[in-house]
């Protein structure tokens, strides 16, 4: 008899394996771009980045959609998944999701499907680490919805809806729940949701043969009031998560154990120099090999660097630099980990800058590549 819940683990077990063991492809890469909608942008873009060297091509319009603020590309890097950040879907109080397959030939996405995500203005798309459930996080919503993947990319009815509760201290930014991302462990049996309006980290447990979510116990991580958890970053050890917190440009370490879900609070740490309410931090992400954390702030323009303590997983600045474009919403380093590519929202361009691998400091280069409001960037291999 056919064991649907053991084949799921069987695949998450090889999908792990082929990741530790398969080390990153030297490029070149295609990098398609998420950004919002306006005078500056129609949609997807994408351009050829070429690792060897940091040299780009100039990008182009791939899709015409509104507001594709963040992406996901599954494993097979078959199909591209767009969070269309809206709160007016064929007349719901609903974002969408847009669905692709990649034609990696003509650089090219090709439109399959677009449904409701379920919540208003979604912000963050992902992908549990079997490829067979899309996770998407709508902040107006205040929810996390799950929609399964079918052969051919498109997705399927919702297996789960899980809405968020509460408020905090800040009245203008926390007066409902906004949930503004989610993240899956590296074993696939916790979804992490980070939630800026009730300064909770949902913890749930997570069903891959179902997808479907439980309430953990404990069923989440307090962050200090009115700090707004906005995005997660695990450890590669999977000892220890990372939480930005969007409104007091901070990051809180929380030790984790992966076999009850359960965090504890080691560590808050500044982003920047000074506080100031204009200030709001943007994107986390931690280094393939753990040793450094980035983060980004907007207002202030600038990155910051932190090593990484193997031990205790806390963390101690590095530098800070300027971003050097404005509105620094996004950055990720490229899967060779030696340039970190920065997307200035308001100055309608991404910087790109060279990694130390040894030390973690940024160099920026003199490469700036114009796109429109860029919100998120994905990297494909471009053969």
């Amino acid at each position: 008899m056919y064991n649907r819940s053991l084949a799921t683990l069987v695949l998450v077990l090889i999908s792990a394996i082929s990741t530790l063991a398969a080390p990153p492809a030297k490029g070149p890469y295609q990098v398609f771009v998420g950004t919002y909608t306006g005078a500056q942008s129609k949609g997807i873009y994408t351009f050829q980045f070429d690792p060897a060297t940091g040299k780009s091509s100039t990008p182009v319009l791939v899709a015409e959609t509104e507001n594709p603020s963040f992406l996901a590309v599954d494993p097979q890097h078959r199909f591209l998944y767009a969070a269309n950040e809206t709160h007016n879907y064929q007349g719901t109080t609903s974002g969408a999701v847009s669905v692709f397959t990649i034609d990696l030939a003509s650089r090219k996405l090709n439109f399959q499907q677009q449904i409701s995500s379920l919540g208003g203005d979604p912000c963050y798309v992902t992908l549990d680490r079997t490829g067979r459930f899309v996770l998407v996080a709508n902040y107006t919503g205040g929810n996390v919805a799950i929609f399964p993947t079918l052969d051919n990319g498109r997705l399927g009815e919702h297996t789960a809806l899980d809405q968020h509760t509460g408020v905090s201290l800040n009245h203008d930014r926390q007066e409902g729940p906004h949930a503004h991302a989610i993240q899956m462990t590296a074993d696939n049996r916790f979804a992490l949701s980070a939630d800026l309006g009730n300064d909770r980290v949902i913890i749930s447990r997570f069903d891959p043969a179902r997808g479907t979510l439980s309430p953990n116990q404990p069923p989440f991580a307090a962050a200090e009031p009115g700090s707004g958890p906005r995005h997660v970053a695990f450890s590669p050890s999977g000892k220890f998560v990372y939480v930005l917190n969007e409104l007091t440009t901070s990051v809180t370490v929380f030790s984790f154990d992966p076999r009850a879900g359960a965090t504890r609070a080691l560590q808050t740490i500044d982003t920047v120099d000074k506080h100031d309410p204009a200030n709001t931090s943007a994107e986390i992400a931690i280094d393939a090999a753990g040793r450094f954390l980035y983060t980004s702030t907007r207002h202030d323009d600038s990155i910051a660097v932190f090593k990484i303590a193997s031990d205790s997983g806390k963390l101690t600045l590095v530098e800070r630099k300027p971003s050097i474009g404005k509105t620094p919403r996004f950055f990720t380093l490229d899967p060779t980990g030696q340039w970190m590519l920065v997307a200035g929202q308001d100055s309608n361009d991404i910087v790109l800058f060279r990694v130390d691998k040894s030390t973690g400091k940024l160099t920026p280069t003199d490469t700036r590549i114009p796109v429109g409001s860029p919100v998120c960037l994905v990297f494909v291999p471009a053969s």
